[in-house]
């Protein structure tokens, strides 16, 4: 009696250990196969009519990069070669735009892109369209909204979602008081009015990266959580929320409002992948794709693909 006692506190013992020293983060999959030009941060993607790529992402006048097959990527130049003199004031001057995001409506490709400078938020999101999405056939559109140090929100991160009654939102924000959520006018892509609805927030932690995808009977609301920029030190992580309604409210898998800090965990760095996040959901022939950027133990910031699927109770995982 005593040695079977002993023998199965022994076996309680090592099952607490080892799931106390089992990250959980240990089950997600490595990004898949990419090659070629592969150094990106903020990454957005859309697929074109002849089934090739185009990923806008963050650098001067805005990177572009290109890839007929999702795996072999090339660099294609920049969306304004010659600078944004209209963002100036935004960025002290720098060419450096961040946080693109890239969507084709309309016969047009539309970007959606941030001006500011390192933890301000003195900030502005702006809009262009091309005809094509090809270097330097960018027309600048305007300014959609601006954020000032005053502001409790920060105008960067933008995100276009189309909702079922073809009413434009665009969702953006990082850090302060969380995810913001305006109303855009379709004909314009521009701001249609003066509300400014809160969709997400950690009590002033760290949250960005918006994106919303419908899918079924849900809007899902994925986001950023943690510290992005930081090399291999990045703790980014990608969270997700949904709801029946574009504009929320947005709750996580335990029913936690995102508004109150709540979000699903489905992916976080372990191994040699540090901090993804910056996540952008793609529909594709084979499935959603999602694109973002990682960290490597250099320090270096590269795309992430994977492929992303909806559990039997509507839940996303990555695969």
């Amino acid at each position: 009696m005593v040695s079977l006692r002993k023998l199965a506190l022994t076996l309680l013992s090592t099952l607490a250990v080892t799931v106390a020293v089992a990250p959980h983060a240990s089950a997600y999959p490595a990004p898949g196969r990419v090659t070629g030009d592969i150094g990106v941060h903020d990454p957005s993607a859309v697929k074109r009519s002849d089934g090739s790529y185009l990923i806008a992402h963050t650098g001067n006048g805005i990177a572009l990069k290109t890839s007929s097959d999702r795996t072999a990527f090339r660099n294609a130049g920049a969306a304004f070669p010659g600078g944004t003199p209209w963002a100036n004031t935004y960025t002290n001057n720098s060419r450096n735009l961040w946080a693109p995001d890239l969507s084709y409506s309309n016969g047009q490709y539309y970007l959606y892109y941030s001006a500011s400078t390192f933890g301000s938020n003195r900030s502005a999101i702006f809009l262009a369209t091309s005809p094509s999405g090809n270097s330097g056939t960018w027309t600048n559109r305007g300014l959609v909204v601006e954020s000032r140090t005053s502001d409790n929100f920060n105008a960067i991160d933008p995100d276009l979602v189309v909702d079922d009654s073809g009413r434009w939102w665009l969702s953006f924000g990082s850090f302060w008081s969380g995810i913001k959520m305006i109303a855009l006018n379709p004909s314009t892509g521009l701001r249609s009015d003066s509300t400014v609805r809160s969709i997400a927030g950690r009590n002033g932690g760290a949250i960005e990266a918006p994106n919303i995808v419908k899918r079924g009977s849900y809007y899902y609301l994925f986001v950023s959580f943690d510290r992005c920029c930081q090399g291999a030190a990045s703790t980014y992580r990608v969270m997700v929320g949904r709801s029946t309604s574009v504009t929320g409210p947005y709750v996580d898998r335990n029913g936690t409002a995102l508004t109150s800090g709540g979000g699903t965990e489905i992916l976080a760095g372990q191994g040699s992948v540090h901090g993804p996040g910056h996540q952008d959901v793609l529909a594709d022939g084979d499935g959603d794709v999602l694109f973002y950027h990682y960290y490597a133990d250099n320090g270096a910031s590269l795309l992430g693909i994977n492929l992303l699927r909806l559990d039997s109770a509507g839940w996303p995982y990555v695969y």
